[in-house]
């Protein structure tokens, strides 16, 4: 049976990913911090940190992975037509912190988060240096849906969303998917699988696969779609790459 290794304080390094444990999937390692160096040498492996309050800090790599191609992304009919009809409006970088506080408001299934108040102010950090973003969707002045990841080379890693209106978090993930097609960028990384996510077109991969894929994505240089925060918000209607409807007063 593989043991767990505890992370080296002083060191960047972690675990090969194969190590990961096969019950529970993809636990590889415990411990360490979350300063921005340790983050993004782990998204670069493919590893990414997820924990309750009162936990260690526990890293993962699960096999298979969930991923999207941002090309791939499944817009149903109904969807399509909610989103040609919806008020709703689109941003990026625009408040990254309301965002993730957001992600961390307890649900309806659970009152347990693991956006810990650590892990806000360490993504709020990675923000500030550029390598964070966020999706904001709007109905008027409230936002009413949302998600953020780190963006790495032409990879893009998804860590939460929220909802707090019908198809709001569904727009926020399909606005992320034609943001990142338009400015070249090649895989969402969605980590575990949901049927919220499969709706959207997410498929399982071996992790074998998604390292080797991401080791020659994290190599390219960045897309600058990332290059103009809190950039005029969008109708819903663009995302699907249509005009705009002309509304009624």
């Amino acid at each position: 049976m593989t043991e767990l290794r505890w992370l080296d304080p002083d060191s960047l390094d972690f675990p090969p990913s194969h190590e990961a444990l096969d019950s529970p999937n993809g636990l590889l390692a415990v411990g360490g911090d979350l300063r921005p160096d340790r983050l993004l040498a782990a998204y670069r492996r493919g590893i990414f940190p997820w924990y309750e309050q009162g936990q260690p800090l526990l890293w993962w790599s699960p096999d298979p992975r969930t991923v999207v191609a941002p090309e791939a992304i499944h817009v149903s009919r109904s969807m399509r037509k909610f989103l040609r009809r919806t008020p709703f409006r689109i941003s990026f970088d625009r408040d990254f912190a309301a965002v993730i506080r957001a992600c961390a408001e307890p649900r309806d299934y659970t009152d347990a988060t693991w956006i810990t108040d650590e892990m806000q102010r360490a993504y709020l950090e990675l923000h500030r240096s550029g390598m964070a973003h966020s999706v904001e969707v709007w109905d008027g002045d409230q936002l009413v849906g949302g998600l953020y990841g780190v963006a790495l080379g032409r990879a893009f890693f998804g860590e939460s969303m929220f909802s707090r209106s019908s198809n709001a978090s569904k727009t926020a993930f399909i606005a992320l998917a034609h943001h990142l097609r338009t400015g070249g960028c090649e895989l969402i990384d969605c980590q575990m699988p949901t049927e919220h996510l499969q709706s959207l077109g997410a498929r399982e991969i071996p992790r074998a696969t998604f390292l080797a894929r991401l080791q020659q994505l994290c190599a390219l240089q960045a897309p600058d779609c990332w290059g103009r925060p809190g950039m005029e918000a969008l109708d819903a209607a663009s995302i699907l790459g249509e005009p705009t409807p002309e509304r009624s007063t």
